[in-house]
């Protein structure tokens, strides 16, 4: 049995009290109390959200190297594939995924930034148009080496690659690999920040954001509202637990979640497959639904017309949300907070 739902004036006033002026994170200004979602379209019943988020304070400014730490000279930096000895404060840095790019946005270095994964330069918009300008080195998984040589780097950052990829990328500059697990996502980002000369910043960051998720909580009283995860795949949909990344901020956000999503890792995911015949377990008080690619749009789409899901007792109530992947998937800081601010008009929201 989910949660009884409050009354809509109620739910009005509490959205309406949050502080939306999260440091390091935009929002939308001027918001009016009725407007809970702020939307343009629709998918398949879902309101969208994020649409017009504004990234122009997304990275943050630059962060200033650890205290008594030598601007000159190298370090070692320990990371998951061995040691790399590391400039003091790089200034030419390759990043070869998207978490690598959000947590060196987070440290506000991302002009410093002299080439990008092309999952990085195609798709994540949340943190600033600036982004799909980053020269391209080549796919996440399958680095271009001749493009990384000539973009010169100083550092090459990632979370993991292939043992003889990683040999070629460190001969052409330190490579430190911070793991690709979204569980740890944190400590990833600490290790980030270390590679950088910015251990005690990455920890500031994380010390801010855990801040303002406890907050927003209290204002939402988050609690009270069991809120479902969806990813629709092209093999269709799965639910989120406690453990991925989005469970994570929904959990440092202090959130319920349905019976069913109260798993942490399931197989070694953390989420789990949804029988299409009873998708009972994608229930909640509210859903956030994303999709994986065009192939998973397309599938949920198709799924989400089907009298199964439009049973569902969110779907009724009109409470259905789809969020964008990239934010609710790339384990980052940026990201988090990205998705503090989607809650923020939707977790005791409407659709309509």
């Amino acid at each position: 049995m989910f949660s009884v739902h409050r009354s809509r004036a109620v739910l009005v006033a509490a959205v309406a009290a949050v502080t939306t002026a999260l440091a390091g994170c935009s929002t939308p200004p001027d918001d009016d109390a009725s407007e809970i979602v702020r939307t343009t379209t629709r998918i398949a019943g879902a309101s969208v959200v994020g649409i017009d988020r504004d990234t122009s304070t997304a990275c943050a400014l630059p962060s200033p190297l650890d205290p008594g730490q030598p601007t000159t000279g190298t370090r070692p930096v320990l990371h998951t594939a061995g040691r790399s000895d590391v400039p003091a404060d790089p200034q030419r840095i390759v990043v070869l995924d998207p978490a690598a790019l959000d947590a060196v946005c987070a440290l506000g270095l991302w002009e410093r930034v002299v080439g990008a994964s092309a999952e990085v330069t195609g798709r994540p918009e949340y943190l600033g148009h600036g982004i799909g300008e980053l020269p391209p080195v080549g796919a996440a998984g399958n680095p271009d080496v001749a493009a990384i040589e000539r973009a010169q780097p100083d550092v090459i950052l990632g979370s993991s690659t292939a043992p003889d990829v990683y040999a070629s990328l460190s001969g052409i500059a330190p490579t430190v690999l911070v793991g690709s697990d979204p569980v740890f996502w944190r400590e990833q980002f600490v290790r980030v920040g270390e590679a950088l000369g910015r251990t005690e910043a990455a920890r500031r960051v994380l010390d801010d954001y855990a801040t303002a998720a406890r907050d927003l909580g209290r204002e939402l009283v988050s609690s009270q509202t069991q809120a479902s995860i969806v990813r629709f795949t092209a093999d269709g949909p799965t639910v989120e637990g406690t453990a991925s990344f989005a469970g994570q901020v929904l959990g440092d956000v202090g959130a319920a979640r349905p019976p069913a999503q109260r798993f942490a890792v399931v197989d070694g995911q953390p989420w789990q497959a949804v029988d299409t015949e009873d998708p009972a377990p994608a229930d909640g008080d509210v859903i956030f639904v994303r999709f994986a690619g065009e192939d998973g749009l397309e599938a949920g789409k198709d799924y989400m017309q089907t009298d199964e899901w439009l049973d569902l007792g969110a779907v009724r109530d009109l409470r259905l949300f789809s969020v964008t992947d990239d934010v609710w998937s790339t384990p980052g800081p940026v990201a988090a907070r990205a998705i503090l601010t989607d809650l923020t008009y939707t977790l005791n929201g409407y659709s309509n």
